[in-house]
């Protein structure tokens, strides 16, 4: 059980957790706004797409903040596991949206550059990119710094968004920085393909990330443990096996989000019998204690048994 002290940290890293996840759904929605606005005025295809990212971002930050309030809420008897499973669901979920919203900008792109390109404006261009990326590294780096502290699934998502965002206007500037440079040169004609081709470039660049995300979530939905995870509890008790002289054990490991849920069942000697609850006890803790983790995200179970058929 919880300790009070433990109870009222979590307590306030969720609200903290909540408090940067509202802050982030006004900024995104704000970016969000400003992008498609400018797009339109420059008639850049990149600049609409960087707005149409923020947008998506804006919805699935407030997916996100949906589930940090469902994790933040006690178990109940209908989910008397808690709501952890929520969470790599709507990472798995989040990362499909922008694998499909890149893979339509991408053949936007493509479409762009063999229909000759597009004129834009590149005045209004720079200025947008300029401010978009000191807006979204700030807001990044800050977060960053924030989440090292409340280590949330939920945030770490968020903050790569907005340093997805942040690459992405940055590129944007330099290319139409390059364009610029380009005007009344013999290499003007090409800067008709710039935005498309620039769209193009960023997207194979940015859709490995929301990959990497669906593949790590789609791990997590289905139980799967990593070779990390079951090693270290593995070799926990191989040295307590031979510390304690246990006759044989069985452990059963998961992540689940940020939730934790380790089953440990052991086959004790004839010998510890009569060693009582509080010697057991203090094994546990041992095992609780070489596991590490953060105990209010963690479900441990450990057992003890003379007979095998319990493992």
């Amino acid at each position: 059980m919880e300790t009070l002290s433990g109870d009222s940290q979590k307590f306030q890293g969720t609200q903290l957790e909540q408090k940067i996840l509202r802050r982030s759904i006004f900024c995104t929605l704000f970016i969000a706004s400003v992008g498609v606005v400018f797009g339109i005025l420059c008639g850049s295809m990149s600049i609409v797409f960087d707005g149409m990212f923020s947008a998506l971002d804006a919805g699935m930050c407030s997916l996100s903040l949906l589930v940090s309030r469902l994790l933040g809420q006690p178990q109940s008897r209908r989910f008397q596991y808690g709501f952890w499973h929520v969470e790599p669901l709507v990472l798995a979920f989040n990362g499909c949206l922008l694998v499909f919203l890149c893979l339509y900008a991408f053949v936007n792109a493509v479409k762009g550059i063999i229909d000759g390109g597009r004129e834009i404006e590149l005045g209004w261009a720079i200025i947008y990119a300029i401010s978009v990326s000191i807006f979204c590294f700030i807001i990044y780096f800050k977060q960053r710094r924030i989440n090292k502290e409340i280590k949330s699934e939920l945030i770490a998502l968020d903050t790569k968004s907005w340093l997805m965002s942040a690459c992405i206007s940055s590129a944007l500037l330099l290319a139409f920085i390059l364009s610029w440079f380009m005007e009344g040169t013999s290499y003007e004609y090409l800067n008709v393909y710039i935005d498309p081709f620039v769209l193009a470039i960023l997207i194979l660049i940015l859709i490995p990330m929301p990959i990497k995300t669906i593949k790590t979530a789609v791990k997590e939905v289905l139980q799967m443990t990593s070779e990390e995870l079951d090693f270290k509890i593995e070799s926990i008790m191989v040295k307590l096996t031979l510390e304690y002289g246990f006759l044989d054990y069985s452990n059963y490991a998961t992540r689940i989000g940020r939730g934790l849920f380790i089953e440990i069942h052991i086959v004790i000697p004839e010998s510890m019998e009569n060693s009582g609850v509080s010697k057991l006890d203090i094994i546990r803790d041992k095992i609780s204690d070489a596991i590490g983790d953060d105990a209010s995200h963690r479900w441990l179970t450990i057992s003890f048994t003379h007979d095998p058929k319990w493992l």
